[in-house]
Formats: C-alpha cells, structure tokens, sequence
C-alpha cells in the first residue's frame, strides 16, 4: 500500500493466506464451525488434528484432479476423436459444478453437517474417476466431470473456512494450499511416466485417481464422523457472522468489487488455460515427448507454490499495488522468452518462472479488496470475486479452443499475453479506487476534526 497518510482501512499482508485474512474478525468470519466447539466434547487438539490432516490430503486430492484435464487432453482428443473446440468443454463443466457447490454448501452443512461434506465431496471425486476409467462416451465423461467440480466446490469451501476460524489459522491455511500445489504439480509428473510407456493407456491413470479420491473418503469419514449436523446448527447459533442477504446486495453496489471481479476473471482465466493447454501446446507445437509436456505443467504449478511462499515478504516491502506492477511486467516477459526460445529444458524453466511471478497475483488482489470495502462485507466480496473468477476458468480455456480451430494451437502462447495486458490495465485503473478511498478517508477525518 502506499505510504501517503492517512491509510486506508488496513489490509492484511500479502504473505497471510487469503482465507485466513477473515479468522479473526469476529463480526465477519467464515467458518462452518465455532473454534469453541473444536475444543469441547469430543473436539481434543489429536483429533482436530486428524481432522486437519485428512483436509490437507483432501486438498492435495484437489490438485490432483485439477491438473489431471491438462494432462489427459491431448489423449482424450486422440482416443474420442474430438477437435480443440469438443474437447474444450470440460473446460466449462468443472466450474459449473463448483459453482452449484458454493450455493448448496450450507444447505448440506444445516441437514448433513461437516460429516455430510466430508462423504459427498470425496464421493463426487471417486465417481467421476472410475467412470473416467472405464472410458464411456465423452458426454458421460463430461456429465463426470461436473460432478467432480460439484465435490470439489464442497470440499474448498468447507475446510478453507474451518480452519481460518481455528487458532493459527495462518499456518493451517497455508497448509492446505500448499497441499493444493503439492498435488498439482505432482499429477503431471506422475501422469507423464505412466502415460510415456503407452498414450493410449490414458485411462489408467484415472484408476491412481481413484485410489487417491477412495483413501480421501475412508480419511475424511473417520476423521468428521462425529460432525452432524446438530453439531453444526449449534455452532451456527453461537456466531453472529451470517452473511445476510443485505449483505450480498450491497457489496455490489461499490465499483471495487466489479473491478477486482473482472481482474480476477481474466487471472483465474490465465491460469486454467495454462494449466490446461500446456501439455497440448507441448506435444503438437514444440513436438516434446509426453513425459517433457507433462513436466512443463508440474513446474508451472511448482513455481507457483514457491511464489506464494518466497514472493510474500517481497511484496509487503514493495506494497501490494507496485508490487503487482513488478509481476505483470516479469509475466509476459516469461511469456515472450518461451515463444522465442525453443530449447526444451527453457520451456521448462520459463514456466517455472511464469508460475513463480504468478503465484501472489490472486491474494494481491484480495488484499486490495478489502482495503476498500467495509468491514462487514469483505467475506461476502471475496466470494462473489472468487466465483467470478471460477467464471473465467470455464470461459477463457475453452475460448482458447475455439480460437485454435482458425488460427492453430500456437495461439496460445499469444492469448496469454493478451490476457496478461488486460490484467495488467485493470491492476492500474484499480488505482483510482484507492485513491477516491484515500480521498473518503482524509475529508472524514477532517469533518471529525472539525
């Protein structure tokens, strides 16, 4: 943030998880569960252990199957037959799923309790891998795959606001997205071994997915068995922190909360087209082997891991605002040195690099976000700006696919750059907001003053 006073609201700082951001403001948090109610009954610090370490295994089951569509896209195609445009619609079914999933999230807390989220997410997970294995027509696998994301909505939005109402919540939220990034950078390495002995064999691969999403449901049951629903309800009543329905209006009411929505569509956008095109990219236009490809994914996701652990102190001594300016410079920089040099060890390492810089992008723009919103609002704003974002992610991947069918797959290493300058333009108009906010702030405390 700048250093011109008087400050803004104060925001967290960069280097916090972005949930955790809300654990301890009492009137605003978001858990599914009172941190009193953890430490009662049968809630003893071993067994919230547990439970915390079945949710960051879920999570890492999360990455997993994130980065799976990246992987097996170039053998689905292959095996169903399908042009870029067919085979990008799982780009749009996965987010579909997570979406519907934020919505019916509390219903299934109230009937079911965490118990009940801790069953159908990882059961979500199981379905679609085992009917991926046994290879049905790419309508059901589709069909699958929505039910996937369907689990996979449940799952992050329910751990990620347990834990940031535990005590070092902090520490517990980064725990779980690391895990995220484990496991995405772990499946395609795995997934390109096994699919470099036999392309066509793809499917097997959804056989070690199943295993991982069974021994998350056996670990999550055991670990919320006793997370009724009654359990929940009472905790419910103890919280004064709905986010009622006047709440969810009046956030859109201010500009910031559109302007950081649309960064947040076009950033998400970047990442799932990356994530999910690379391996792609890889094969047909550099003509790397599956095992190179798919490790061009693992050092995306790792790079950005190591941005979000290393970047943090950084950007808290540039600020939030130059700091960005600094990463969506480097970006299409990375971006430009992979088009121009095709050595594959530096397609690699420019990935790498490109994950790395991205990697504080999202929870920058979070930290802006509530610096200018009240209070009472900032987690009913990061939803409706995270769900935005799941938007982007279903829509500009399969974008890239339709604009592949006139122009080629080499498009998208140039849409990338597109999308990094529109980022980069709405990161500088955002400024004005800070500003106007400043602004607000300095005739208040001038009218107090007087």
């Amino acid at each position: 943030m700048p250093a011109k006073p008087p400050p803004p609201v104060p925001a967290a700082a960069e280097t916090e998880p972005l949930l955790s951001l809300f654990a301890d403001e009492d009137d605003t948090s978001s858990s599914t569960i009172n941190p009193s109610t953890d430490t009662s009954d049968d809630g003893t610090n071993e067994k919230i252990t547990w439970r915390v370490a079945a949710a960051a295994y879920s999570f890492f089951v999360v990455g997993l199957f994130t980065s799976t569509v990246g992987v097996t896209i170039p053998h689905l195609q292959v095996y169903y037959h399908l042009s870029d445009i067919h085979v990008s619609a799982i780009f749009l079914v996965g987010p579909v799923g997570y979406i519907i999933a934020s919505r019916l999230n509390d219903l299934i807390h109230a009937n079911l309790g965490q118990r009940g989220i801790a069953v159908v997410g990882p059961a979500c997970h199981l379905f679609y891998a085992l009917v991926a294995a046994l290879r049905p027509p790419f309508a059901v696998l589709l069909a699958a795959a929505g039910v996937a994301g369907f689990g996979i909505g449940l799952v992050d939005g329910s751990w990620c606001a347990w834990v940031a109402a535990l005590r070092r919540a902090n520490t517990l939220s980064g725990l779980l997205h690391g895990s995220f990034s484990v496991g995405a950078a772990v499946c395609p390495y795995l997934a390109g071994l096994m699919l470099s002995e036999g392309s066509e064999l793809w499917y097997q691969w959804f056989f070690v997915l199943a295993a991982a999403a069974a021994l998350e449901f056996v670990f999550l049951s055991w670990a919320f068995r006793r997370e009724n629903a009654d359990r929940y309800n009472r905790s419910k009543l103890l919280q004064a922190t709905a986010i009622d329905e006047a709440s969810k209006g009046a956030i859109l009411r201010y500009p910031a909360t559109w302007v950081y929505a649309g960064y947040l569509l076009v950033y998400v956008g970047a990442e799932c087209t990356i994530s999910g095109w690379i391996v792609a990219f890889m094969l047909r236009v550099r003509h790397a082997s599956t095992y190179v490809s798919s490790v061009c994914s693992s050092a995306f996701w790792a790079g950005m891991a190591a941005g979000r652990l290393v970047l943090g102190a950084l950007t808290d001594r540039l600020g939030v605002r130059r700091a960005v300016i600094v990463y969506l410079f480097f970006a299409p920089l990375f971006v430009v040195l992979f088009i121009l040099v095709r050595v594959v060890w530096f397609s690699v390492l420019s990935m790498a690099m490109l994950g790395f810089v991205m990697g504080p992008l999202f929870p920058s723009c979070i930290v802006q976000l509530i610096g200018l919103l009240p209070r009472d609002l900032h987690v009913a704003a990061v939803s409706f700006v995270a769900s935005l974002g799941q938007v982007g992610g279903a829509l500009l991947p399969y974008m890239l696919g339709a604009v592949t069918q006139v122009a080629g797959l080499q498009a998208f290493q140039y849409m990338l750059l597109v999308q990094f300058a529109i980022m980069l333009v709405v990161w500088v108009g955002s400024f004005r907001l800070s500003a106007a906010k400043e602004d607000e702030t300095t005739e208040e405390r001038c009218g107090h003053q007087d």
